[in-house]
């Protein structure tokens, strides 16, 4: 549609064109296999878990290095 087409229409008309082309989209989509679902699960947390036990593993890293270089103890 052109720009003066969508301009001339009431607000009532363009919020149920909204609704009309969102319904259309939401027709498109594919909705993945319960065994999909369940690999794409497995995948994500396999990677949230590694990334978090890097992150863990670069805290403790860290912490040890400036515990080193500005010492624990004052004797």
């Amino acid at each position: 549609m052109s720009q003066t087409s969508t301009a001339r229409r009431g607000p009532l008309s363009r919020i149920g064109l909204f609704f009309r082309q969102v319904m259309a989209e939401l027709r498109k989509v594919v909705r993945p296999t319960r065994t999909e679902l369940l690999t794409y699960t497995a995948v994500c947390m396999v990677f949230v878990v590694s990334v978090m036990a890097f992150v863990a593993a670069l805290d403790i890293g860290l912490g040890a290095v400036v515990v080193r270089v500005f010492g624990g103890s004052s004797s």
